[in-house]
C-alpha cells in the first residue's frame, strides 16, 4: 500500500474535515430550490465555510505559507515558502442545482530558484463519492492507493473528450465554437460535467481520453494538471507551451491524443 507524505496527509485531513459540512449543506439544497429567494446565497455561504475550514486546518500545519483562494483571494505568506492554491467547491453550479458532481481541490505551489513557481502536490476530493485523487511530483498519480495512468487510446475516433462550455458572462463563445467545430467531428463523444478539477482527475485515471478548456483560474486546474502529468499525460496551453495556468487554457491527454487535439485546436484558432 502506497504511503502519503506528511504534507499530503495534512491536505487529506483538511479536505476530510471540511467535507461533512459540505455534504450536509448539499443535502439542504433540494429543499431550498422551492424558496422564492433561491439557494444561491446559501451555496455561497457553504463555499465560504468550506474554505474557512481548509484555511484553518492548513494554517495549523504550515503557519508561514501563503494562500491563493477562490473566495478569499491572495493571502501573503513567506515568499520563500510554498503557498496553497484552493478551490473549496469546484462545481458550484452543480451543487446549486443538486447535482452530486463537485470537488474540493488543494494544490501546493513551490517557488523555484529561477523565480518561477511550480505545482508539487495536488489533492482533489469528491465528498459525495469519497474519491480522493492525489499526486506528488515524481511519485505518480493515485486514487486512494490505486496507481493512475492516462488512457492508452491512440485513435481520436475512439476517444471521449471533456470540455467546459462558455456561459452567461464567462468564456469566449466564438473561440469555443471554432474549437468544437474542429474537434467534435473527429472523436467518439464530448462531455461537459461542470467541474474542471474532476475532468482532469478523470483524464489522469483514463476515464476521459482528453480535455480542453479556456478561462480557467489557477484553483480550477493546479491540482488536476499535476495529476495528469504524474499519470503519464501531457498538459499544455492552446499554443502547445507550458503556460496552461498563466494563459488560463488547457489541453490534456496522452502524448498521441494530445498532439492530435493540439493540432485541431491550433488550426481552429488560426
Amino acid at each position: 500500500m502506497v504511503s502519503h507524505s506528511g504534507l499530503l496527509t495534512v491536505m487529506e485531513r483538511a479536505a476530510r474535515k471540511a467535507a461533512p459540512r459540505l455534504r450536509r449543506d448539499f443535502g439542504e439544497v433540494e429543499h431550498l430550490q422551492v424558496s422564492r429567494k433561491g439557494p444561491a446565497d446559501f451555496v455561497s455561504m457553504a463555499d465560504k465555510r468550506c474554505e474557512q475550514t481548509l484555511v484553518e486546518e492548513l494554517r495549523k500545519a504550515r503557519p508561514d505559507w501563503g494562500f491563493l483562494l477562490e473566495e478569499g483571494g491572495e493571502i501573503p505568506g513567506d515568499p520563500t515558502k510554498p503557498r496553497w492554491i484552493i478551490d473549496p467547491l469546484d462545481g458550484t453550479t452543480n451543487f446549486l442545482h443538486g447535482i452530486p458532481h463537485f470537488a474540493i481541490s488543494i494544490a501546493v505551489e513551490e517557488p523555484l530558484p529561477n523565480g518561477k513557481r511550480d505545482i508539487s502536490t495536488g489533492l482533489i476530493y469528491q465528498p459525495i463519492t469519497d474519491e480522493s485523487y492525489w499526486a506528488e511530483r515524481s511519485r505518480g498519480a493515485w486514487r486512494h492507493d490505486q496507481r493512475l495512468r492516462v488512457s492508452a487510446r491512440r485513435d481520436l475516433a475512439d476517444c471521449l473528450v471533456a470540455t467546459g462550455i462558455p456561459f452567461m458572462g464567462h468564456g469566449d463563445f466564438a473561440q469555443w465554437t471554432r474549437i468544437f467545430g474542429a474537434v467534435a467531428p473527429s472523436i467518439a463523444g464530448i462531455r461537459r460535467f461542470g467541474a474542471a478539477s474532476l475532468d482532469l482527475a478523470h483524464v489522469a485515471s483514463g476515464r476521459y481520453d482528453g480535455f480542453w478548456e479556456s478561462g480557467l483560474a489557477p484553483w480550477d486546474v493546479s491540482a488536476g494538471i499535476l495529476l495528469v502529468r504524474e499519470a503519464g499525460g501531457f498538459v499544455t496551453d492552446f499554443r502547445g507551451g507550458d503556460q496552461a495556468i498563466e494563459r488560463q487554457e488547457v489541453i490534456a491527454a496522452n502524448d498521441v491524443i494530445h498532439s492530435k487535439l493540439h493540432k485541431l485546436v491550433a488550426g481552429a484558432l488560426r
